[in-house]
């Protein structure tokens, strides 16, 4: 069976920590940007929910590349540096890429970043040698919640597979149907006290 790697990300258990990226950043040696940031939904701010009490809302959206079927990064890139692996991984040849940014414009997540030291355009990789070696994304590993799972899309019996199969599963930006590899699960409607 040939794979197609994603990732499901269960919002209601994540709490916004930010493991995850400072695990992106350790993993990759990221200094001046992150595979992976999570933006704070439904609140005010970064720590202030949003709503009347006792009706309040706030939760976290972990973003990564979404390894899209049809990624228009890679249709971007004049350099061709932007390519798509079999099992589905989009990467970068940092030899082939020139800096240009076109990838970063072209990107409807954002999920891409300059790195000025390097004079490169980075971003996740799915740690993808990890992957190779039978691991788990650091991200998912590093995640105190259990929120960031990973595994073969293809595989009907893979966890994956089978939380993207419930009826709330859904994706970013569906209307632009690029097929995103990342799938998250809802927070729940928050309960009065």
């Amino acid at each position: 069976m040939d794979k197609r790697y994603g990732l499901v990300i269960d919002l209601e258990r994540c709490t916004g920590c930010m493991a995850c990226v400072v695990a992106c950043k350790i993993e990759n040696n990221m200094d001046g940007g992150t595979g992976i940031r999570v933006e704070t939904v439904g609140g005010t701010g970064r720590d202030t929910p949003g709503g009347t009490y006792p009706d309040l809302s706030m939760h976290f959206l972990p973003v990564a590349c979404m390894h899209c079927d049809q990624p228009p990064c890679r249709d971007a890139c004049p350099t061709e540096a932007i390519y798509k692996r079999p099992d589905g991984i989009v990467l970068i040849d940092e030899d082939k890429c020139n800096g240009c940014q076109e990838c970063l414009a072209a990107c409807p997540y954002d999920a891409l970043f300059y790195d000025q030291d390097r004079d490169v355009v980075r971003k996740c990789d799915l740690c993808y040698q990890r992957l190779e070696q039978g691991l788990e994304p650091f991200c998912s590993l590093c995640c105190g919640c259990d929120a960031i799972f990973v595994g073969n899309l293809r595989d009907a019996q893979s966890k994956v597979s089978r939380l993207v199969s419930r009826d709330d599963a859904y994706t970013l930006k569906p209307e632009l149907a690029i097929g995103p590899a990342i799938h998250y699960l809802p927070a729940k409607a928050p309960r009065g006290l």
